[in-house]
C-alpha cells in the first residue's frame, strides 16, 4: 500500500525475497526468442512485410506523396541553388585532396545526391565530397600511384598517371560502397556507437591538419611528393620547407588574400546569420572574381601559376573496379566506409532531432553505399556530407531532398555546359577555398580544455586520437584510436567503482557511507555495491574489494579454523585439553607444531566447512581459545551484495563468485544479493550455480528487504533502535485488503523495527 502524506509517502508491504515475490505475484515464464527465431522472422514473407520492406528501402515513397508543394517548393529551390553552387566549388577543391583532376570532383558531387534522394532518410543533409574522406582516398591514391612515377613529366605521361589515379580513387570508392551496403543489409548500423563524439572530434581535427598541410603545395606551387606512411606529415613539411625558396609568389599572395576574405566573410555569416536572409556566397564570389582576374591578366603566362585547365565535358563511361586495386586497399575501404557513415549520421542526427523526424541508421548505410557504388562506377570519389554544405542547405530554408535534386541540377549544368569558364581558375584559389571550410574543424581544439574538466577519459581519447591520426596517418590512426577507446572502456569496467553502503535518514535509501553523516549501519552487516558488469576481467578486483570491505579474507579464516580444529582434536586425544562448563581448559604445556606438519599435504581439506559434530563441545570462535591456537576474529554475520548496477555476469565470474560466496557461508556468514536484474536469477539456475550452500533464497528485491530480513532473523537485541518485540505474531502483521482488484498491504510493524 502506498499512502501519500504531503511530500512524503508511506509504503507498507511484506519483506520480499525474489522467490517469494515471484510466487505471490505469479511471475510469468515468458519464451525468449532465440537467434534462429529472429532469423526466421527476418526472412519471413507476407504482404504486410513486403510493403514495410519497400517503404523502408525506398523512403522517398513515404515522404514525396506528402510533399507540401506550395509551402515548400520555393524554399527548396532557393536552398538547392545555394547548395549547388557550394557543391560545385567544394567538388573542385576537394578533388585536389584526392590528387585527381578537378573535374572528377563534380561527379562526386552529382551521382550520390541522386541516389540519396531515393534511398536516404535525412531531409536536410547535403551529400557529396567531404575533406576528410577526400584526404583518405587521396592517401590510397598516392600510395598506389606515387608522385615519383610521373617520371619526366611530359603531358602524355601525366595523363596516363591521372587515369591511373582516377581508377584507384573510383575503385576504393566502389569498395567502400560495397562495405556500407553489406553493413546496412545485415543491420550493422549500430557500429557508429563505437566511434564516440570525442574520437570523431579528435579524428576530424587531425584530418583538418592533414588537409592544411596537403594544400600548402598548391598555395606555394611546389612539387611535393605524397607520403602516405607513418609520420608522413613530417616528411611533407620537410619537403615543403626545403623548397620554400622556389615559392610562386603570385600563387601565394592570391591564396592568402582569398583565404583572408573567406575567413572574414564566413565569420560575418556566423555572427549575423539571424539578420541575413541567406549566407553570403563568398566561395562563389571569390571563384568568379579570381577566374575573371586570372583570365584577363593572363596569370598563367605572366606568373606561371597552376590553373585548373580544361574540364572534362559530359560524363565518363561507367567502369568496373580494378580487382587488383581492390585487393590492395581492403583496409582503406573499411576505414573510409565507417568514417563516411559516422560523419554523415552524426550530422543527420542533429537535423533529425532539430526538425523532429526519424532516422534509420541501417537505411543510411544502404543509401551511402549505393551512392558510392554508383559514384565510383562513374569515376567519382567517396562521398558523405560536408558540415558547411549541409548547413547551407538547412539554413537557406531547405525542407526536403528536393533541394538536393536542385543542387545536383546546378552541378549538372556546370558539367555539361559552363565548366570551360573555370579553366583559368588558379589551383591555389581552390586550395584556399578548401582551407576556408576547415575553420569549424580546427576550432575543435577548444574542446580539449572542456573535456578535461568534464571527463578526463574523453579528453585523453581526443588527444590520443588526434596525435595518432596526425603522425601515423588517418587509416592507422583511426584503428589506433578505436583500439585505445575500447581499451579505456575495458579499464573502466575492469576497475569498477566499489563502495560500502549505509542507511541514510532511517529510510529505505542506501548510499555510500563516506558521503553522509546521518547514517545507520546495522550491526554485523556489510552492504557492498559494485557499479559495473562483473566478468572475467574484473572478478578478481571485485573479490579483492569485497575482502577489503569486510576486513578479512574468508578463505584464510576458514583454513585457520580448520587448522585450529585439527589441533583441538589432537590435544583432546592426548588429554592436553579438558571440557568444562566454562569451555576448554589446557591441562599441559602445549608444544608448538608447524602449520606445515598439520596440513599433511591435504590443503584442500582446509577449504571445507568446519565440522564439530565429533567434538564434545561446540567451539565459539569469538571467545578465548586454548593457548597456541589463534584464529582471526570475524565481526560480521551478514553480507548484502547490491547487484542493481550489475548488467551481466559471465561464466568465469560466476565460478569465482560462487567460490567466494561459499567461503563466507562456510564461516556461518549469511550472504544476500539484492536488486539483481530479472534475467540473472534464471541464468544462474541454468548454469547450475546453486547447491546446498548457495541457494536462490539469498536473492532479495531490494537492499532494504534484505536488511529487514536480517534484522527479523537475527533479532538484534543490542541495538535499541532495532530491538524486535518478542511478543509479536508475524501472521498478524500483514492483512490483505482487496481494493479495485489490487492487493494492498497494511502492515502492523512494531515501532522498534522502524528506522
Amino acid at each position: 500500500m502506498v499512502e501519500p502524506v504531503g511530500n512524503h509517502y508511506v509504503i507498507a508491504r511484506p519483506v520480499y525475497s525474489e522467490n517469494a515475490f515471484n510466487e505471490e505475484h505469479e511471475k510469468l515464464h515468458r519464451y525468449h526468442k532465440t537467434f534462429w527465431d529472429h532469423l526466421k522472422l527476418y526472412f519471413s514473407c507476407s504482404p504486410q512485410r513486403v510493403k514495410k520492406i519497400a517503404l523502408n528501402l525506398f523512403p522517398v515513397i513515404s515522404w514525396l506523396p506528402a510533399y507540401r508543394f506550395r509551402e515548400w517548393i520555393l524554399s527548396d529551390i532557393v536552398s538547392g541553388i545555394n547548395t549547388g553552387l557550394v557543391a560545385v566549388l567544394q567538388g573542385l577543391a576537394f578533388a585536389l585532396l584526392v590528387n585527381v583532376p578537378p573535374s572528377y570532383g563534380l561527379y562526386a558531387a552529382f551521382f550520390p545526391v541522386l541516389v540519396y534522394f531515393i534511398f536516404g532518410t535525412s531531409r536536410h543533409i547535403s551529400v557529396g565530397p567531404f575533406p576528410v574522406l577526400s584526404l583518405m582516398v587521396g592517401g590510397v591514391v598516392t600510395r598506389l600511384v606515387p608522385d615519383d612515377s610521373i617520371g619526366n613529366g611530359n603531358s602524355t605521361n601525366i595523363s596516363a598517371i591521372n587515369d591511373e589515379r582516377v581508377m584507384v580513387a573510383a575503385s576504393v570508392t566502389f569498395l567502400s560502397g560495397i562495405i556500407q551496403l553489406l553493413l546496412g543489409i545485415f543491420r550493422f548500423g549500430f557500429i557508429v556507437i563505437y566511434l564516440s563524439q570525442s574520437l570523431i572530434s579528435g579524428f576530424t581535427t587531425a584530418a583538418a591538419v592533414h588537409v592544411l598541410v596537403s594544400q600548402l603545395k598548391f598555395m606555394f606551387q611546389l612539387s611535393v611528393p605524397g607520403y602516405n606512411k607513418p609520420f608522413g606529415i613530417i616528411y611533407t613539411l620537410e619537403s615543403i620547407f626545403s623548397q620554400i625558396t622556389e615559392t610562386n609568389i603570385a600563387d601565394l599572395v592570391t591564396s592568402l588574400v582569398v583565404l583572408l576574405i573567406v575567413f572574414v566573410v564566413k565569420e560575418m555569416n556566423d555572427r549575423y546569420k539571424e539578420k541575413l536572409p541567406t549566407p553570403i556566397p563568398i566561395e562563389l564570389l571569390m571563384t568568379v572574381l579570381a577566374a575573371l582576374v586570372s583570365h584577363f591578366v593572363n596569370f598563367e603566362e605572366k606568373f606561371n601559376v597552376a590553373v585548373v585547365g580544361k574540364l572534362e565535358e559530359g560524363f565518363q563511361t561507367p567502369v568496373a573496379p580494378d580487382l587488383g586495386i581492390l585487393q590492395k586497399c581492403i583496409g582503406d575501404g573499411i576505414s573510409i566506409a565507417i568514417v563516411a557513415f559516422a560523419v554523415a549520421f552524426s550530422v543527420a542526427k542533429v537535423y533529425s532531432i532539430k526538425h523532429d523526424y526519424p532516422l534509420d541508421g541501417n537505411q543510411e548505410l544502404i543509401a551511402f553505399g549505393l551512392g558510392n557504388i554508383v559514384g565510383g562506377s562513374f569515376k567519382g570519389f567517396a562521398s558523405s556530407t560536408a558540415l558547411s554544405r549541409s548547413g547551407v542547405q538547412e539554413s537557406t530554408g531547405g525542407k526536403t531532398q528536393i533541394a538536393g535534386i536542385i543542387s545536383s541540377v546546378i552541378v549538372l549544368v556546370v558539367i555539361l555546359a559552363i565548366g570551360f569558364l573555370l579553366a583559368p581558375l588558379q589551383k591555389s584559389v581552390l586550395a584556399s577555398l578548401a582551407l576556408g571550410n576547415l575553420k569549424g574543424m580546427l576550432m575543435q581544439f577548444k574542446e580539449v580544455g572542456i573535456l578535461w574538466k568534464k571527463d578526463k577519459y574523453d579528453c585523453v581519447i581526443w588527444v590520443v586520437t588526434f596525435l595518432s591520426a596526425v603522425f601515423l596517418g588517418l587509416d592507422i590512426g583511426l584503428a589506433t584510436a578505436v583500439a585505445f577507446q575500447l581499451l579505456t572502456v575495458v579499464i573502466r569496467s575492469q576497475i569498477p567503482s566499489c563502495t560500502v553502503l549505509a542507511n541514510v535518514g532511517r529510510s529505505n535509501i542506501y548510499r555510500n557511507r563516506k558521503d553522509y553523516t546521518d547514517i545507520y549501519e546495522p550491526e554485523g552487516v556489510k552492504i557492498f555495491r559494485c557499479s559495473s558488469p562483473i566478468f572475467f576481467a574484473n572478478i578478481e578486483f571485485f573479490r579483492e574489494k569485497l575482502i577489503t570491505a569486510v576486513g578479512f579474507n574468508p578463505l584464510r579464516v576458514l583454513r585457520k579454523r580448520n587448522k585450529a580444529l585439527r589441533k583441538i582434536r589432537k590435544m583432546l586425544k592426548k588429554g592436553e585439553l579438558q571440557v568444562t562448563p566454562k569451555g576448554l581448559i589446557c591441562m599441559a604445556n602445549h608444544t608448538y607444531e608447524s602449520d606445515e606438519e598439520l596440513d599433511n599435504n591435504k590443503i584442500e581439506e582446509l577449504d571445507q566447512p568446519t565440522i564439530m559434530t565429533d567434538l564434545p563441545i561446540r567451539i565459539n570462535w569469538s571467545t578465548d581459545l586454548p593457548p597456541g591456537i589463534t584464529v582471526p576474529q570475524v565481526n560480521i554475520h551478514s553480507i548484502i551484495l547490491d547487484f542493481s548496477s550489475v548488467s551481466f555476469l559471465d561464466f568465469s565470474a560466476m565460478t569465482v563468485l560462487r567460490k567466494t560466496l561459499k567461503e563466507f557461508v562456510r564461516l556461518n556468514i549469511d550472504v544476500y544479493i539484492a536488486g539483481a536484474h530479472e534475467g540473472l536469477l534464471d541464468k544462474l539456475e541454468r548454469s547450475a550455480f546453486f547447491d546446498e550452500e548457495i541457494k536462490p533464497s539469498m536473492f532479495f528485491l531490494t537492499i532494504h528487504d534484505a536488511v529487514l530480513h536480517i534484522l527479523l532473523k537475527k533479532d538484534i537485541a543490542s541495538s535499541p533502535k532495532l530491538k524486535l518485540s518478542e511478543e509479536k505474531d508475524r501472521s498478524n502483521d500483514n492483512v490483505i485488503i482487496p481494493r479495485n482488484r489490487l492487493r494492498s498491504w497494511e502492515c502492523t510493524i512494531p515501532t522498534e523495527t522502524k528506522f
